[in-house]
């Protein structure tokens, strides 16, 4: 199967299949970790879900480094 992919100039392809489900995976996990948690602002909650859904590229990427600082701490 392998070689046939390669074959195929599967290499390529291989990479961004591998890379899309890595993004794949990340956007689900910022999207479960939003729902679950406490945000000081329950507005925070709607806007982060707004941003990772229509940020495509960059919204989990942005909730991950600037989502943290929205959360209330107990």
């Amino acid at each position: 199967m392998l070689s046939f992919v390669q074959n195929m100039g599967g290499g390529f392809l291989l990479i961004i299949l591998l890379f899309s489900l890595a993004y794949f995976i990340l956007w689900v996990y910022c999207l479960v970790d939003v729902i679950r948690s406490d945000f000081k602002d329950q507005n925070m909650k709607v806007i982060w879900i707004i941003v990772i859904l229509f940020g495509q590229v960059i919204g989990p990427i942005v909730y991950l480094m600037l989502g943290k600082s929205t959360k209330a701490s107990y």
